[in-house]
């Protein structure tokens, strides 16, 4: 998000502005169709849209509009970087921090399904977490990947503001992705700790916990086996997303001695 420019009637001012972007797309999925894919949406804080998102997606269709862009990747959130001797893999994701995972998903999943088994010996396991379902991006794709067995792979979307109806699907669970990490290696809710370490009976801290939905994983997950793919001892978490969520998972991580890797926004 960045601050807004205004004009001298203080009205939003839209001019040029760089923002740098996580590639979405697979780079088997770059070298055959010469496209690249990013996970944009539009965020607005305060009333106040992001700048770069607000023009990106107010482009009307099929007219002469441009974008310009940088003809140079950098980067070190790769896996070659990162996973190391790491032999199971985890990857948080919350919001469009997923996009570096559904990049580094869809290769494997390529790979996997063009050479056949065997092509990795790692296990994956991507926790997606968004507000709404409707939130979840590439949601049937990754159900799609998960299920066709090309990997090791495992994926678990969850909500943080569950309807009714979302209780009904067996294939998503409920909670902040931190909260969720932090059941499956028998932790409190941030919140409940962030409670206990203030004076008792602090108004906004229990509201805080009223509002935190109980972590909950999908009703098709045996959690017995879920927990075996966070094993500390050979895994390393990966994550992408919100600075105080991905702050969060660090610390857990630490908590119980698995490797961290974050890629900064």
């Amino acid at each position: 998000m960045f601050e807004p420019l205004l004009d001298e009637s203080g009205q939003q001012r839209i001019g040029p502005v760089m923002h740098s972007y996580t590639v979405a797309s697979a780079p088997w999925e770059t070298a055959e169709h010469g496209f690249l894919e990013f996970y944009v949406v539009l965020e607005v804080a305060d009333g106040v849209p992001g700048r770069l998102s607000t023009v990106l997606l107010g482009m009307p269709c099929c007219k002469d509009q441009h974008v310009h862009y940088v003809d140079r990747i950098v980067g070190s959130f790769t896996l070659d970087k990162l996973v190391k001797d790491a032999k199971r893999v985890v990857m948080i994701g919350t919001g469009t921090g997923l996009a570096p995972f559904i990049s580094m998903v869809k290769q494997l999943h390529h790979e996997g399904s063009s050479l056949g088994s065997g092509v990795s010996d790692r296990a994956y396991t991507l926790l997606h977490t968004n507000r709404t379902t409707a939130e979840l991006g590439y949601h049937q794709t990754l159900l799609d990947i998960a299920s066709s067995g090309s990997f090791d792979f495992h994926y678990l979307p969850t909500v943080s503001r569950p309807t009714s109806e979302d209780g009904d699907d067996p294939l998503l669970g409920a909670g902040r992705a931190t909260n969720v990490l932090r059941q499956l290696y028998e932790l409190p809710m941030k919140e409940e700790e962030d409670r206990d370490g203030t004076v008792a009976g602090s108004p906004a801290r229990e509201a805080a916990l009223a509002r935190t939905p109980r972590p909950t994983l999908p009703a098709s997950i045996d959690s017995s086996a879920l927990k075996r793919r966070f094993d500390p001892t050979d895994g390393v978490i990966l994550t992408c997303g919100n600075p105080a969520s991905t702050a969060d998972i660090e610390r857990t991580a630490a908590r119980v001695g698995i490797r961290s890797e974050v890629e900064p926004w």
